[in-house]
């Protein structure tokens, strides 16, 4: 089993990273391979709703020039995902937002291939928002058939400059929480 967390910050190593590798933590202790991808310094386009994924049934999204199809495969192969991203304008990041429709898009024109993969989130936020971003997460795992663990309280953590989400013992909590509820539920749809 392989559980893949993605960072959609720009930020190297900033508190979504910090949040992301505290529910990998658990997650590899139960002895699941897990991967953390960073998406800093790059840039993925938008879907531009060319319906070619549909005509194709490839299991890849028509824009070639980004990258973002390797980590669709990626995604696919990964029996779970964590997706994780700062709170912009109470949103999810544009990269992730990139992902979030081309690699949905093209998993529901070629059978649906993350249904009953296990999914949480991870949220940076400064003050408010975050809860949208949590949303924006969570309805691309649901239209996508994606079981969605839970975990002690919504998956926010605090913090403005990078590193100072180590200080929001709560929202820490809650991603080692998250990381333990993943690896419990892989572990019952794997028996």
């Amino acid at each position: 089993m392989k559980v893949l967390a993605i960072n959609g910050s720009p930020r190297k190593g900033g508190n979504t990273f910090l949040m992301l590798q505290k529910a990998l933590e658990p997650i590899a202790a139960a002895g699941i391979e897990t991967e953390l991808v960073e998406l800093h310094g790059i840039n993925y386009l938008g879907c531009i709703a060319c319906m070619k994924c549909w005509e194709r049934q490839d299991g890849h999204c028509a824009i070639k020039k980004d990258g973002l199809n390797d980590l669709i495969d990626k995604m696919r192969a990964a029996d779970g995902l964590i997706l994780g991203s700062p709170t912009y304008f109470a949103n999810v990041t544009s990269n992730m937002k990139s992902i979030i429709d081309r690699a949905g898009m093209v998993a529901l024109a070629n059978g649906g291939f993350f249904a009953r993969k296990v999914g949480g989130s991870a949220v940076a936020v400064r003050r408010g928002g975050g809860i949208a971003v949590f949303d924006a997460i969570n309805h691309f795992y649901l239209i996508n058939q994606v079981v969605v663990a839970g975990s002690s309280y919504w998956n926010l953590g605090r913090g403005l400059a990078p590193g100072d989400v180590s200080s929001d013992e709560e929202g820490m909590t809650t991603m080692e929480n998250l990381g333990k509820n993943m690896a419990w539920v892989l572990g019952k749809l794997h028996a």
